[in-house]
Parts: structure tokens; C-alpha cells; sequence
């Protein structure tokens, strides 16, 4: 048996979903720059975890609060978070917070049981970014992201917020995106590529040269 089809049966559901939405869909809204708006960073491990902090690192002090969303079995990223932000100032530790979710598929893991642990990450997702409701979800690939992703998806589709998904492609990805990116393809409102070639092969992202 293809050990694929879960994760193909999921990118169905999500692509049709995709399709409904963007009939239905509404301007993005905007921020200026005056008025603050909340994110939620969602952390991989290793070099995910370095690219995403380079990015928040341009940010202005108007993104705020910030939610950093990490996975229970990454044992590095917290302490890079926390220097990052003790950075910004000693008064600032009211302007971010960090949560932990299980994640959605460690490495080797295998796709049948891939699905199971992303329903569970699901389970706690879900509750989390609908009571947060943030402005904008941030990512750049790891699979964590993608059950965060979709709860934001859904708050759109119900209404309920107008949460934007951004998502930059980790400047590892020359030639295809990553699994996550393919997942989100319909689904986030930017996907942001680091290569003019990856850009003419998904004409749907927009390349914005090496941000990393």
C-alpha cells in the first residue's frame, strides 16, 4: 500500500476548501504601520528555528504580542527564543509567549502514522490559535506549521478572524517546495520564495531574493 494517500487525501480536502474560500474571499486586510498587530511564529528546530528569528528580526516593534508556537520535543528552540527577545529590553517579556504543541511528524517517521500525530497536534492547535487569534501566522516549513496553518484557515472561513498566513520558503528550497509549502499552496494568502527559479515553476508565490 502506498504508505502516501493519507497525506494526498489531506491535500484534496485542504485544495477544495482552498477553492470555496477564494470564491468567497474578501481583501486582505493590512497593517499599517501605526497600528499593532499580533503574530504567531511558528518554530521548527535547527536552521528553521535561525531563519525564522532572522526574519522576525526585521520586524517593526508594532508586531506585538508575539506568540512563538514550538514543538513539545524540540530541545533548542525555547533558549534561542528567549535570547532573542531578552534583546529587545527587560520590560519586554509582556510582548511574547511561547507555547508548546505536539508535533506533527518527528523525522522518519512514517506517513500512516504521520496523519495520526497531525490530527492529535490538531487537537490542541485548534483551541489554541482560536483563542488567540492572531493577525498574522508566520512560518517557513516546518510541519508544525501546518495544523496551525489550518486553524487559522478555518478562523477565516467561519469568519471568526481575519488572520493572514505567511509563508516564506526556507532559502534551502532551489528547486521545488518543501512538502508544508505544497500543502499550503491554496491555503496561505503569500508564499514568499528565496529563488526567481522556484518562482517561475509556482507562479503562484513571489520571490524576494535571500532573506537569510
Amino acid at each position: 500500500m502506498d504508505n502516501t494517500w493519507p497525506w494526498l487525501i489531506f491535500t484534496v480536502l485542504i485544495f477544495v476548501v482552498s477553492l470555496i474560500y477564494i470564491a468567497l474571499k474578501r481583501p486582505a486586510s493590512s497593517f499599517p504601520s501605526s497600528r499593532k498587530a499580533s503574530v504567531l511564529v511558528v518554530v521548527g528546530s535547527g536552521g528553521h528555528t535561525r531563519e525564522i528569528l532572522t526574519l522576525m528580526s526585521g520586524l517593526g516593534e508594532h508586531y506585538t504580542p508575539r506568540y512563538y508556537v514550538m514543538a513539545t520535543t524540540d530541545t533548542m528552540s525555547e533558549g534561542k527564543i528567549q535570547d532573542f527577545e531578552s534583546k529587545k529590553g527587560k520590560d519586554n517579556s509582556e510582548n511574547f509567549k511561547i507555547y508548546k504543541i505536539p508535533r506533527s511528524r518527528e523525522v522518519k517517521q512514517s506517513w500512516i502514522t504521520t496523519v495520526l500525530s497531525t490530527l492529535q497536534a490538531m487537537l490542541v492547535c485548534f483551541p489554541l490559535v482560536f483563542r488567540l487569534r492572531p493577525n498574522i501566522i508566520l512560518c517557513n516549513g516546518p510541519g508544525t506549521c501546518i495544523p496551525l496553518c489550518t486553524a487559522g484557515f478555518l478562523l477565516k472561513i467561519l469568519t471568526l478572524g481575519k488572520t493572514q498566513i505567511i509563508y516564506v520558503e526556507s532559502v534551502c528550497r532551489v528547486e521545488t517546495l518543501s512538502m508544508s509549502a505544497r500543502l499550503l499552496y491554496y491555503v496561505a494568502d503569500d508564499i514568499f520564495v528565496q529563488w526567481d527559479r522556484l518562482q517561475k515553476r509556482y507562479p503562484r508565490s513571489k520571490y524576494i531574493g535571500r532573506l537569510v
